[in-house]
């Protein structure tokens, strides 16, 4: 068996990109859960390279930073001018004088290409020996892309670029699609034969494949079999049209390996996101990042989740959730707010404007609605009532609260940690508790009430109140007087009946 051929792979990433018009360098713009520098890189992963040489320029501290969070194994060359694409892979090359076997040169704002598409290009350019291969596609608008320029028997004879191409090279169709492989050796030589002679003047990358076809050397060229894998991006609508064809190839690939997408238009999955079979993600959902959704787990609509796992059989509905973990059987929402690390056991319940932060909510335990959950441990089964506040913060310092198995919180409580509600006791509503309730105890703080009779009349006359209040009293004293009247008529008669039945009596 051969050796493999030892690669290197040399990302193109120095350009500003004017009309992104950012403060961000073109290539650190997000897609659907990668930059466009991490789609690329993620690309070439297969190919399995002794070195990745990423060229930077414009933002280089900015990608510099990038790339040591997401591909800290590659080294980053800074190129001082831009003097074109031929220049950029020289002085990546001269970081790199160890460089041997296939040198691979990806355009870094290419995020659609896919790494099976890499490694054809490579395994053909491999087993063809060629010199040098450029990645190709057949597009329905060419406009602005470099043109791939056959001879009549159909090889290669140079690529030419549009600023440059005449009236008959511009009606090509086949264009290049900035992606190449080169011997290392071979392209070395001629990387120092580059002439700025152009309109940009600038070295042209591609001015290597005529310099080799006219010294007789092997070129060849590699038909993309999707020219969508193929799209560059230079401004933001473009960025835009990205974002759509990526969302439909991750949407596709979902609901062909079993998971429902009720409505993909609305629906925008990271390529970074994990789905199981029969899960259920319904219109307007975003997931993000390294979420999770598992099998028969229904999430959606009008849902986000961000790093968040949501276990087989539970729902999620209209809510928002970071960083949070959704237990089997759970329920979320409608409009409930997950914040990191709140952990919701098999079976429990967060419902409606129900906020959670740093909390543990135990096996079929409830909030159903209206509270806020922060720095928290709620036991299995207890039920917390509805506008019950966890009051975690003394303005400096957090602190937690521990309600235990099967207690009960009742309604409009305030919880002030640190403290603890022990197994199976109570809490009356309306209590503000600051030290531990033991368990089956009823924790209750409420003042006795008082009622201060016309406190209205007093102090708000002429108002509705005042007038709604003394509509009340009279009506409610004319009630009074009917009920007197009729019990008065009642005794009467029943006097009557009384006198009747000892009459009846006595006869007999």
């Amino acid at each position: 068996m051969s050796e493999p051929h030892p690669r290197t792979v040399v990302v193109l990433a120095a350009g500003e990109g004017k009309r992104m018009k950012s403060s961000l360098p073109k290539v650190l713009h997000p897609l659907l859960g990668r930059t466009l520098l991490g789609h690329v890189l993620n690309a070439a992963e297969p190919l399995v390279a002794q070195r990745t040489m990423v060229v930077v320029g414009h933002g280089a501290d900015q990608v510099r930073t990038h790339l040591a969070e997401v591909a800290p194994e590659s080294t980053a060359v800074f190129q001082a001018e831009q003097l074109g694409t031929g220049h950029a892979v020289r002085i990546a090359l001269e970081a790199a004088p160890e460089a041997t076997g296939t040198v691979v040169v990806l355009n870094g704002d290419v995020p659609l290409l896919r790494p099976e598409t890499v490694r054809a290009l490579v395994a053909a350019h491999e087993g063809e020996q060629a010199a040098a291969t450029v990645l190709a596609a057949q597009v329905p608008d060419p406009t602005g892309l470099g043109r791939i320029v056959r001879d009549d028997a159909g090889r290669l004879r140079q690529i030419v670029e549009q600023r440059d191409a005449s009236p008959e090279q511009l009606t090509i169709r086949e264009i290049n699609a900035g992606i190449y492989a080169f011997d290392a050796t071979r392209l070395r030589e001629v990387l120092g034969k580059l002439s700025t002679d152009n309109d940009q003047g600038e070295e042209y990358l591609t001015d290597v494949f005529e310099l080799l076809v006219a010294a007789g050397e092997p070129v060849a060229v590699h038909l993309a079999a999707d020219h969508t894998e193929t799209l560059g991006c230079n401004d933001r609508v473009e960025l835009a049209a990205l974002r759509r064809l990526l969302r439909d190839r991750v949407n596709e690939r979902w609901m062909r390996a079993g998971v429902s997408l009720l409505d993909p238009a609305t629906t925008w999955i990271d390529v970074t996101v994990a789905l199981d079979r029969d899960a259920v993600v319904d219109q307007n959902t975003q997931l993000q990042g390294g979420s999770v959704v598992g099998s028969g787990a229904v999430v959606g609509p009008d849902v986000t989740l961000i790093d968040t796992v949501v276990h087989a059989g539970a729902t999620v509905l209209r809510s928002h959730a970071v960083g949070a973990e959704v237990g089997p059987g759970a329920s979320v929402g409608p409009y409930a707010y997950l914040r990191p690390d709140s952990r919701l056991a098999e079976k429990s319940k967060v419902g409606t404007f129900v906020e959670v932060k740093n909390a543990e909510v135990g096996a079929g335990a409830k909030v159903p609605h209206l509270s806020y959950v922060g720095d928290a441990t709620i036991g299995a089964r207890a039920n917390i009532g509805a506008a019950t506040i966890f009051v975690n913060y003394d303005g400096v310092n957090k602190h937690r609260t521990v309600v235990g198995e099967a207690a009960f919180v009742g309604c409009d409580t305030s919880l002030i940690a640190p403290v603890e509600v022990g197994a199976g006791a109570y809490v009356a509503a309306g209590s503000a508790i600051a030290t531990d309730v033991p368990p089956g105890a009823l924790g209750v703080t409420r003042a006795p009430q008082r009622n201060i009779d016309g406190w209205v009349a007093r102090k708000r006359p002429g108002t509705v109140s005042a007038q709604a209040a003394e509509r009340a009293v009279q009506s409610a004293s004319s009630e009074g007087s009917a009920a007197r009247e009729g019990e008065a008529i009642h005794g009467t008669a029943e006097s009557v009946g009384t006198a009747a039945e000892a009459g009846d009596t006595a006869t007999e």
